[in-house]
């Protein structure tokens, strides 16, 4: 697949059918039991693509009056990695039912691009 496949392939509609908008108040009332605990919502956002590798971010955005900085994003990675709500071998599955075969995939690290935004890259190694 070419640059601009992909591009169709992985809209902002799709992402967010991947992972709903109001996802992030359901992980919110599973982690703390009432989702206005969250400091954030989640996004997922395209990033970039080649012929090896696709690579997505999980968006953390901060919620209004809410404090990102002293959420514990940096351990979000291993949390993200196995959640259910989260499901990301279910998105693999979407994914794939695309046309797009994964080999791998693996989160990154939590970066901190500011303090209203972190992310946490997935990177999807291609067959």
């Amino acid at each position: 697949m070419d640059r601009a496949e992909f591009n169709q392939i992985f809209t902002q509609d799709f992402l967010d059918q991947l992972l709903p908008l109001n996802l992030s108040n359901k992980f919110f009332e599973a982690l703390y039991g009432d989702a206005s605990d969250g400091a954030y919502n989640i996004r997922l956002q395209f990033v970039s693509a080649s012929d090896e590798q696709i690579v997505l971010e999980f968006n953390l955005l901060q919620r209004l009056g809410k404090c990102m900085v002293c959420s514990l994003t940096y351990g979000l990675p291993n949390v993200f990695s196995r959640h259910p709500l989260i499901n990301i071998n279910n998105m693999i599955k979407k994914i794939e039912e695309k046309g797009v075969k994964v080999e791998n995939w693996y989160l990154g690290d939590t970066k901190e691009v500011n303090n209203s935004l972190h992310t946490i890259p997935f990177y999807l190694d291609l067959e």
